[in-house]
């Protein structure tokens, strides 16, 4: 009994993305190949609207936060599934899966807002371009990034200091990662009441988080409502051009993360396997981040102008250094 608590205690056992040896080798190679074209993706585009002068402007300081915020999610799972691959028996010690689902409820969440805030930067700048400037000033965006970081810390750590204060019955998770609710459905506890209270808590953090994604889910329905109407008021062809293609990537993006999401923790359980869950959990964890810079950058005229800019410089400054050397 001892040991056995001992364990509970300090190790999770994973129950991993699959448990047939002949898949664990290509899946492993396909997954890496997305977790390194994400961290590469992302952290280009962190560094490229942050270095590029032109590309100070409220959409890329969103889409700058957009990209912390993927990067930061798929890299609290990321590493720690890739090297379950190489064991036979996946394990997580108990503060790694506290630590683990800590970050990636904060940035999940916090994607969430700043999805939200992209949204409506978009609506603004089609509906009122005149008021742009003045109504997403740098302070407003620093303020709705700085409010989306610390509701999500704030929301996430009550959840997670309930889930971890509490027992455990089991030490078997069924899921790839420590998420909340292979989590829950392990807490035990002495009495009745101790449980009831901590099911009541749980329930009711999922349910607000579920409220909080229909929320902006609905406000950012309502955004491009506004939008697309304003756009078919246009005379001008190419203006309505311009306007599709200023938000069609971010619309892109909404639809792909929250189907994913919705499809992931709202359908019933019974209407398909946990496979298609595993496997829609690694869609939003590492494909969509890597997908993301893809998107925004594909059809971006301002991106690739900068990345130019940017390549010409470095080369530049490697022409300089190497003439110096000389």
């Amino acid at each position: 009994m001892d040991k056995y608590n001992l364990m509970v205690l300090n190790e999770f056992t994973l129950v991993g993305i699959t448990d047939r040896p002949e898949l664990k080798a290509p899946l492993f190679e396909i997954l890496l190949i997305v977790y390194m074209v994400s961290v590469v993706g992302n952290l280009g585009l962190i560094m490229l609207t942050k270095i590029d002068s032109r590309l100070h402007t409220p959409m890329y300081f969103f889409l700058r936060h957009l990209s912390f915020t993927d990067l930061g999610h798929s890299t609290a799972v990321g590493p720690k599934m890739l090297a379950n691959f190489t064991v036979d028996q996946p394990t997580i010690s108990y503060n790694c899966c506290a630590m683990q689902l800590t970050f990636f409820s904060i940035f999940i969440s916090s994607e969430i807002f700043i999805l939200s805030a992209m949204a409506y930067d978009r609506y603004v700048a089609i509906c009122n371009p005149l008021l742009y400037t003045v109504i997403m000033s740098p302070k407003v965006c620093q303020v709705l990034v700085v409010i989306s970081y610390l509701y999500s810390l704030f929301l996430s750590l009550l959840t997670i200091i309930k889930i971890f204060i509490a027992s455990f019955c089991g030490h078997v998770i069924r899921h790839f990662y420590c998420d909340g609710l292979p989590l829950i459905s392990l807490i035990c506890s002495n009495t009745h009441e101790i449980k009831l209270i901590l099911l009541i808590f749980s329930a009711f953090s999922l349910v607000l988080s579920l409220l909080i994604i229909l929320f902006f889910f609905f406000l950012i329905l309502v955004s491009y409502t506004l939008i697309l109407v304003a756009i078919f008021r246009m005379n001008s062809a190419e203006g309505r051009h311009k306007a599709f293609s200023t938000c069609g990537s971010h619309l892109t993006v909404v639809v792909v993360f929250y189907g994913t999401l919705f499809f992931t923790y709202v359908h019933p359980k019974s209407s398909h396997s946990f496979d298609t869950d595993k496997m829609a959990s690694v869609f939003y964890i590492l494909v969509i981040p890597m997908l993301n810079p893809i998107v925004y950058s594909l059809r971006n005229k301002e991106v690739k102008n900068a990345v130019h800019r940017t390549w010409r410089l470095c080369l530049n400054i490697l022409l300089q250094v190497n003439c110096n050397i000389r």
